[in-house]
């Protein structure tokens, strides 16, 4: 998902425009998870994080099966198993959505049918029944399949013991959505954050499914309050990564959303304040994947 984000050239506006073949940018992040090899990252305490299918998946062996995060884009299902029986012959107990988004759960009716139990929060529940229109991503999302749905769903947090770790999930309230959850395996030492995080990249805010900026800050310092120095923290998007990872990238959304609620409270236009370019000092390490510099302005524009 990495080479995906770094390749898909974004526009600005409320869409997103590609230099590619690739209609829409839901077609095209579909069309990279159905080339791109899946890669699995042993990080700490059995817990092994998966790349190569829309956003990040975190995967935890125990004694007759697999808890997992997140579960990828469906196209990717056979290279996904494929990775997963190494990991763990056994089946899918466990799946968690951290939110809504096709890119996290996608693949969930598969899962469902390897023998998963699917737990979310209750707002991810209601989204995934829903019809949702987002023009970022050029696409109309329709009610999954019933085999797709949450089956079990937690309202603010909820500890699962597993394999001799327990697994606490902790809802961030209104963030990236509005049914966002972390995932903390507690003796791994490692944080699971979904897309409240994403490292190294300026991040997708899903105003249609209630989310904000103000969220996304909230969220930021949510996480690091939960992470430890020796935390190992996984986001929805990029590499794995630290307290001090999640610090830089709350210090940039507090920044830009500054930068960005002074231009607009002057009385200055959206065109008028991507010109301005408020995330310039930025750009260089956050705005070089799919969100853009021009539309992640955008995102902030819309909630301050």
């Amino acid at each position: 998902m990495k080479s995906a984000l770094r390749t898909i050239a974004v526009g600005v506006s409320l869409a997103l425009s590609l230099s590619s073949a690739v209609a829409t940018p839901y077609d095209a992040i579909n069309a990279e998870a159905a080339t791109s090899a899946i890669s699995a990252k042993p990080l700490r305490g059995g817990v092994v994080m998966l790349e190569g299918s829309g956003g990040n998946m975190v995967a935890l062996p125990g004694p007759d099966g697999l808890f997992m995060a997140d579960i990828g884009i469906a196209v990717s299902q056979k290279k996904l198993m494929a990775k997963l029986k190494a990991i763990h012959p056994g089946p899918i107990k466990y799946l968690v959505n951290t939110h809504w988004h096709w890119d996290h759960t996608d693949g969930n009716a598969w899962a469902h049918a390897a023998g998963a139990t699917i737990i979310a929060q209750a707002n991810t529940a209601k989204h995934l029944k829903q019809t949702i229109r987002v023009e970022e991503w050029g696409h109309t999302f329709t009610p999954v399949p019933a085999a797709g749905r949450v089956s079990e769903q937690v309202q603010t947090e909820k500890v699962i013991p597993f394999g001799g770790e327990n697994v606490r999930l902790r809802y961030y309230g209104p963030s990236h959505t509005d049914g966002d959850l972390s995932l903390y395996f507690t003796k791994a030492d490692v944080l699971v954050t979904g897309d409240t995080w994403w490292n190294g990249l300026y991040p997708f805010i899903d105003y249609v499914a209630g989310g904000s900026i103000d969220g996304m800050i909230k969220a930021a310092n949510a996480n690091i309050a939960m992470a430890g120095k020796n935390t190992i923290v996984v986001p929805g998007h990029g590499p794995a990564g630290s307290q001090k990872d999640l610090i830089a990238y709350r210090d940039m959304l507090v920044a830009i959303r500054g930068n960005v609620a002074k231009l607009k409270k002057e009385g200055k236009t959206l065109e008028q304040v991507i010109a301005a370019k408020p995330t310039a000092a930025f750009d260089a390490q956050w705005g070089k994947a799919i969100i853009s510099p021009a539309l992640f302005t955008t995102l902030v524009y819309r909630g301050v």
